[in-house]
């Protein structure tokens, strides 16, 4: 059973002060997410990710359409007690502690109240704060107030996590952590869908991903199906700094890298090249086909309709 279904989300907001023109945030959306998976949702800013966001945890109203997180419904008061979520923008109490702030977040999640502080303990630990419990919130850095917004969305325990922008404001340190983080809540058998548009976090991380743009979805799929269009070359690696000649006349990039020399060729002369490699006798390392970077298929599906008009997230 899939962990999440959205069937035409769309959402319409009216824009101006006099005369009101419809403003449209978030084309119908249809989009299914499998249990047990980190789900990449991907844009850039005003893509409409965190309007999506805010339509599945029922802060907004939609336009049109439905979506049910674990077979309910997203009204139903069920279904909210199983799921976690860490806004793009987490507002705390400033003269809260961290303790005090996640042992109220534990009593309105429900947590018993036996096991309220070692629940809050166990989950400072987990995002890197152990020490810092007793802390006023006001003295938190801005990576120090994601981490907390990251314990309050995995305290009690939820079978479906939503971040909005987890990695915000965090050093390398940090966003090294909170993927190690993700990959555990995966192993745990729980399901995670986050938005983000740093690349690098979601080619390492995700199971599969969405591209949204201007309110439209522009592709989704595993990161290496979206990345395995074979651009019509392979990349060759051999030892040495020789370059036959026959050699020369395929390759479309050539250049060495301290006693390797890498060529890349069209596919259809892989062959010609390998055995023009073997004539020399020269000691072929790899031969690689060029595959599409998540950051090239990222561009490339931003393009369409690029001068359609603008949507806020």
């Amino acid at each position: 059973m899939a962990a999440i279904d959205i069937l035409g989300l769309a959402k319409t907001y009216s824009v101006g002060f006099w005369r009101k023109k419809p403003k449209c945030a978030l084309q119908p959306l249809h989009l299914s997410v499998e249990a047990g998976e980190i789900f990449g949702f991907l844009g850039p800013n005003g893509a409409g990710k965190t309007t999506t966001l805010k339509l599945l945890m029922g802060l907004v109203f939609p336009s049109a359409g439905s979506a049910r997180i674990l077979g309910m419904e997203i009204n139903d008061p069920q279904m909210k007690a199983r799921i976690g979520f860490l806004p793009e923008q987490p507002y705390f109490y400033d003269y809260l502690t961290a303790t005090e702030l996640l042992e109220y977040y534990a009593q309105l999640s429900g947590v018993a109240a036996k096991e309220r502080s070692r629940k809050v303990s166990e989950v400072l630990a987990r995002v890197g704060l152990p020490d810092v419990g007793g802390m006023q919130l006001r003295k938190f850095s801005k990576g120090m107030l994601q981490r907390v917004g990251i314990a309050q969305a995995i305290l009690h325990d939820p079978q479906v996590l939503f971040f909005d922008e987890p990695m915000s404001g965090l050093d390398p340190i940090g966003r090294r952590e909170v993927r190690d983080l993700m990959e555990q809540l995966k192993q745990q058998g729980k399901t995670v869908f986050f938005s983000t548009h740093i690349l690098s976090d979601a080619e390492s991380l995700c199971d599969r991903v969405a591209i949204i743009h201007l309110g439209e979805l522009r592709g989704v799929g595993a990161v290496a199906d979206l990345t395995s269009s074979v651009q019509g070359q392979v990349e060759v690696v051999w030892q040495g700094n020789l370059v036959p000649a026959s050699l020369k006349a395929f390759a479309t990039e050539c250049h060495g890298t301290g006693d390797t020399t890498r060529a890349v060729v069209p596919e259809a002369n892989q062959d010609a090249v390998i055995d023009a490699l073997r004539r020399e006798r020269l000691r072929i390392v790899s031969v690689i086909p060029v595959r599409t970077s998540l950051e090239e298929y990222f561009v490339l599906k931003l393009k369409p309709s690029e001068a359609a008009a603008g949507v806020r997230s």
